[in-house]
């Protein structure tokens, strides 16, 4: 792409400080796009252990056994869940965190792992009255959970093993 500055529009004794302008204005523009900004991710790692049943009141109990497996046992099954908090942004100019860990780690504790450790998802946590509590979902719950206590100029990520092998990333 060329751009020209035509003489015929401009006169002479201006033309020479369009062009300077228009250099500086392209200048400045790259200088923006090429600037660096430095953003940082933390983490932070709890644990939990919980039961749950992976059910769908909808399907018949054939269809629930087909789909779930023993995931589907009426008598519930458990976990120990491994929980990762991601965040990410820019570290402040005076402490040089992204976020105070203790501070993230109270935060966790407060908002998950008091309400999640050594519960029965499907009966004690309202959040799942209403919804299986797979992996997935139990990773965007806990994502409700603590987005409106984390500020916004921070990415949240939330990493949930449900096992060693098995493991959820939200929002993926």
């Amino acid at each position: 792409m060329r751009f020209s500055i035509s003489s015929e529009i401009t006169p002479p004794g201006q033309l020479y400080y369009v062009k300077c302008l228009f250099i500086s204005a392209v200048i400045y523009i790259c200088r923006c796009l090429n600037s660096q900004i430095m953003r940082v991710a933390v983490y932070r790692k709890e644990h939990f252990n919980a039961a749950h049943r992976l059910n769908n009141p909808d399907w018949s109990d054939e269809k629930n056994d087909r789909v779930f497996g023993k995931c589907n046992n009426p008598g519930f099954h458990g976990h120990n869940y491994e929980l990762v908090v991601k965040l990410t942004g820019e570290p402040d100019k005076d402490t040089g965190y992204v976020f105070d860990m203790k501070k993230l780690s109270a935060l966790i504790r407060e908002n998950v792992t008091q309400r999640f450790d050594h519960k029965n998802l499907n009966l004690d946590l309202e959040e799942f009255k209403s919804l299986n509590p797979t992996a997935e979902n139990i990773a965007v719950v806990i994502y409700d959970l603590l987005r409106d206590k984390i500020a916004d100029g921070l990415e949240l990520k939330i990493y949930l093993y449900e096992t060693e092998r098995n493991f959820v990333e939200y929002p993926a």
